[in-house]
């Protein structure tokens, strides 16, 4: 049985993860695969990932998306 990679979940767990790593406003480390990062690339959510840079800037949408999908996998929920 082959397995099915679910690429828009994975490209989903990078970009909240880059969230984690944020620095000076919008940068985040690049230590990603690059298929992922080209993808978020195409998608609009990271500049150009193919710098001599170790970080990548996120785009103003990238950094919203972000911002929820961070949330929504690694935040717990407070309990009353």
């Amino acid at each position: 049985m082959t397995m099915v990679i679910d690429e828009e979940k994975i490209d989903a767990t990078v970009l909240a993860l880059l969230h984690l790593t944020l620095h000076q406003g919008n940068r985040a480390w690049k230590g990603f695969d690059w298929e992922v990062m080209n993808r978020l690339y195409e998608k609009g959510l990271i500049h150009d990932p193919v710098e001599k840079t170790k970080s990548v800037a996120l785009t103003e949408r990238g950094m919203q998306e972000s911002e929820r999908l961070f949330q929504r996998f690694f935040v717990k929920e407070e309990q009353e």
